[in-house]
């Protein structure tokens, strides 16, 4: 085949398959939605398992793909003999041709004879194939369709050439296809003594999926056998670039050639060993990142913690004292990002992961290596390192096991793991002792003892909604239980999940999960224990018990509506800096579905002007539609390069940095506009937000403001309502939509004016007694003017002036007004200043309230008043004010 570099290969394939019927699918995520037995996407086949089963439909029968595979944790672990093989891979990818029902064994033989020898030009003596024993029928297409002679189809008894998904379900026999390098190369053909050596390379295996296995005894045929392909296309490149190694084909030879020049160091000798590693385990480490996993000391992140460190520790061989691997990253997504898209899109994170691992990795190495010498001074092959001390290196230093075995395996020095594992049992037990708790008392023992014994939840939910799920532990009423019926609310734990769990002032995921004929409904998701997702759910029907596979399904709507107003909170909390100052930061927050509200330091309120402004800057980084990127660093490095930390939010060592958007003005203009620390999840890009609307701002605490705000359909919805009042207030106004503010304010003066006249009218008749009831106005009392009234349609907070009008136009004398209003009486005593020697107001006015049900009163001597219940009896406090003059 000409043009036969590693791409060239891998389109050649799709393209083929895709000539003849098949559906060109994506590589599916190297972290499995659909098998929670799986650390890693293993093969082609995984993506495809539940329609091979039948439980899930595709709108095609036939299907191709190029899938991204990782082997280096679980059963599958080809780590340690990467670099020193010719093949052993941690990353590789593997090409597959599938049918789910149509075609069967002699179309799949056809095809793959076909591009083996026509596209691909192999020789046709240079190739046997291996079928299994039982398997007459493969046997005979063989010969039917390749023309191979009865020696070059060798039949394997073994389960090398049965495959099987499970101890039940679908399985059936292979044929796999072998290449003959030549006499030169040591080895012979399968199922011979000297199968192990490499002369003859399988590079494609054909699997007929043709059985049911319904029990140890019972096997039954499937009623729509189908076909699992795979061939590898690293060894497929090795054979038609002529290389005996796979890391002499193109591809490995650039990426190290990258090496090579990055670390100044030549792939020769001892050394190339190291140079191989680093080109392995450089595509496993971007792969993973790219789709979604992070370093860490557990599960996943672990096993890429262990990648990366490998690979840093053999730069450290090769001469490298600084970090050196992110270096290479634009090497590798140049040749694999075209096919793998993900890789570009994940390109700065990747290099920043890398960054801050091998930066942090080489002090703890420099550090440990010096003490491992020390400790194993003298030590000779045979011996072991004491466990206590390996666990040291580990706990107090930072040093981890498998590097200590790593370093020690080349000088045949092995470490005691009984005493190693004893030591690791004590620290967990005195950390659980010593465990503070998050503040839920009653439920905290229980979720450590869990999180101890089943380690932390693996978080999928970054990149995918739904994904399959075994369940670890289930707990009710804070008690641990192993299964729970219909109508049970219960605490599901599993050990991977899409669900978020509520942290950061984000809200934990609801939906729903279902398996086996149970089907539960999550009401919320929390995060305990240091990484636990405990999943509060009600088990609408069927059983749910520990160890069941649960298909886990976030609630899209709730989670995207999530999404924008996360975002959102972002772009505001830069809008509000901006516009504000920069002592604006973040005091408190809550992100929901329906609204987000966010609560910020700043001393006043915020003017109609500038919240104007503030939407406007959000908005218009919302209309650039920018990528939203996620970066890891170093948490110390983020905030020093501006990112800003966020309230509530507990940090460890490592922190996800998310950035948004372009600034277009002022001095970040041409940057990254927001970039905070966060660990929630957010739109992948800023056009998802559709819009932010803010709905209302006030002050919540001294020097502390929140502004609520609605995005997407959500705002709006709001501003439609909003347009329609306007709508509604110009028709009754009688003028246009744009002059509704103006002729409003106007109606607000104008009734303002009416009101201030309306009140002068009434005072006027009270005074002349239009509006007044009960005795004569003006009379003498104890040989003084008394101006006594009830006035009807006078408020109690009129009656003040009355009475200082009244005492002016009298000149000397006593004046009381009550006024009643919802059955309530208040009542004003006055007295001109001639006539405070002999009548003091206060103790007027409590006679009065006395006989209107009050309790006392006050005020000057010239000048008290009180209040009643009883504003039936109001001539009666004219009255009794009379009585205490006149007595």
């Amino acid at each position: 085949m000409s043009g036969s570099g590693v791409n060239e290969i891998r389109s050649a394939f799709l393209a083929y398959f895709e000539k003849n019927g098949h559906e060109r699918v994506a590589s599916s995520p190297l972290v499995p939605r659909n098998d929670p037995t799986l650390m890693f996407t293993n093969a082609g086949m995984v993506q495809f398992k539940n329609v091979f089963t039948g439980l899930e439909k595709r709108p095609y029968t036939r299907a191709t793909t190029a899938q991204k595979v990782v082997r280096a944790g679980g059963k599958h672990n080809d780590l340690d003999n990467v670099g020193y093989t010719a093949r052993h891979h941690t990353f590789f990818e593997m090409l597959g041709n599938f049918s789910f029902g149509d075609y069967f064994k002699e179309r799949a033989i056809e095809l793959a004879w076909n591009l083996s020898t026509k596209e691909f030009g192999l020789p046709k003596d240079r190739l046997l194939v291996t079928v299994f024993s039982e398997d007459e029928e493969a046997a005979s297409l063989w010969k039917k369709i390749a023309g191979l002679s009865d020696d070059r189809i060798i039949k394997i008894a073994t389960s090398d050439n049965f495959w099987t998904m499970g101890e039940t379900g679908p399985c059936g026999p292979c044929s796999e296809i072998f290449f003959d390098q030549g006499e030169s190369v040591a080895g012979g053909p399968p199922g011979s003594p000297d199968e192990d050596g490499d002369r003859f390379l399988e590079f494609w295996n054909l699997v007929f999926m043709q059985f049911d296995q319904v029990d140890a005894d019972t096997r039954l045929d499937l009623p729509r056998p189908s076909i699992d392909t795979g061939m590898g296309l690293e060894r497929m490149a090795a054979i038609l670039q002529g290389v005996h190694s796979n890391y002499e084909t193109d591809l490995f030879r650039t990426l190290i050639g990258a090496v090579e020049s990055a670390i100044g160091s030549a792939a020769v000798g001892d050394k190339v060993a190291s140079h191989r590693v680093i080109a392995d385990h450089l595509r496993s480490t971007a792969f993973l990142i790219a789709d979604g996993v992070l370093p860490s000391n557990e599960g996943r992140g672990y096993v890429l913690r262990r990648i990366m460190r490998r690979a840093m520790r053999h730069a450290r061989m090769l001469g490298a004292r600084e970090p050196v691997l992110y270096r290479l990253v634009s090497t590798l997504t140049a040749e694999m990002g075209r096919a793998y898209p993900e890789l570009v899109r994940a390109e700065a994170l990747i290099g920043e992961t890398l960054k801050l691992e091998e930066k942090r990795f080489l002090q703890t190495l420099d550090r440990g290596l010096t003490l491992l010498s020390e400790a194993t001074e003298g030590m000779s092959a045979g011996e072991r390192l004491s466990g206590e001390t390996a666990f040291k290196l580990y706990d107090t230093y930072g040093f981890p096991l498998d590097l200590t075995q790593d370093a020690l395996r080349q000088r045949g020095i092995e470490v005691d793991l009984e005493t190693f594992n004893t030591a690791m049992q004590r620290q967990k037990a005195e950390a659980r002792a010593n465990w503070t708790g998050s503040g839920e008392a009653a439920d905290e023992s229980v979720w450590f003892a869990i999180r101890d014994r089943v380690g932390a939840t693996e978080f999928l939910g970054y990149d995918t909604e739904r994904a399959e799920a075994a369940v670890v532990a289930l707990v009710k009423d804070g008690v641990e239980i192993e299964a729970a019926g219909e109508g049970s609310e219960i605490s599901v734990i599993v050990n991977q999940t899409p669900f978020y769990g509520e942290s950061g002032g984000q809200l934990g995921d609801t939906g729903m999960m279902r398996g086996e004929g149970a089907e539960l409904a999550v009401s919320d998701t929390r995060k305990f224990a240091g990484g636990l997702f405990v999943h509060r759910a009600r088990v609408l029907r069927g059983k749910v018990s520990v160890g069941m596979a649960l298909d886990l399904d976030v609630d899209h709507r709730r989670r995207s509506q999530i999404r924008a107003n996360h975002s959102a909170t972002h772009l505001l909390h830069e809008a509000l800096r901006e516009v504000l100052g920069t002592h604006v930061a973040q005091k408190g927050s809550m992100v929901s579905p329906d609204r987000l509200r966010f609560d910020f330091s700043h001393p006043k309120p915020i003017a109609a002007g500038e919240l104007a402004q503030i939407e406007r800057l959000a908005n218009g980084i919302i209309l650039q539609n920018a990528p939203v990127e996620t970066r890891l660093m170093a948490v110390d490095d983020a905030i020093a390069s501006g990112a800003m930390a966020l309230f509530g939010e507990k940090y460890g060592d490592e922190v996800r940095v998310v950035s948004m958007g372009v600034a277009q003005e002022g001095d970040k203009a041409g940057k990254a506009y927001s970039v905070e620390l966060c660990g929630g999840t957010h739109v992948r890009a800023t056009g998802e937000i559709g819009l932010v609307h803010v709905v209302s701002e006030g002050g919540v605490a001294a020097g502390v403001r929140r502004v609520e705000a609605l995005t997407g359909e959500a705002a709006r919805h709001h501003l439609m309502e909003q347009d329609q009042r306007v709508r509604r207030m110009a028709a009754a106004l009688k003028v246009a939509q744009s002059e509704v503010a103006d002729r409003l304010d106007a109606v607000v003066e104008e009734r303002r004016r009416l009101e201030r006249e309306l009140t002068e009218a009434k005072k006027k008749l009270a005074l002349v007694g239009d509006g007044a009831s009960g005795d004569a106005p003006v009379k003498e009392v104890a040989g003084t003017t008394f101006v006594g009234r009830v006035l009807d349609g006078v408020s109690a907070k009129d009656l003040k002036g009355l009475a200082d009008e009244t005492k002016a136009q009298i000149g000397s004398g006593v004046v009381a007004f009550v006024a009643v209003a919802e059955g309530k009486a208040s009542v004003v005593v006055a007295v001109t200043a001639d006539l405070t020697d002999r009548f003091d107001a206060v103790a007027l006015v409590r006679a009065a309230s006395a006989a209107i049900g009050g309790k006392g009163g006050g005020g000057r001597p010239d000048m008290a008043q009180a209040g009643g219940p009883d504003g039936d009896k109001a001539a009666d406090a004219i009255a009794a004010v009379e009585t205490a003059m006149a007595g």
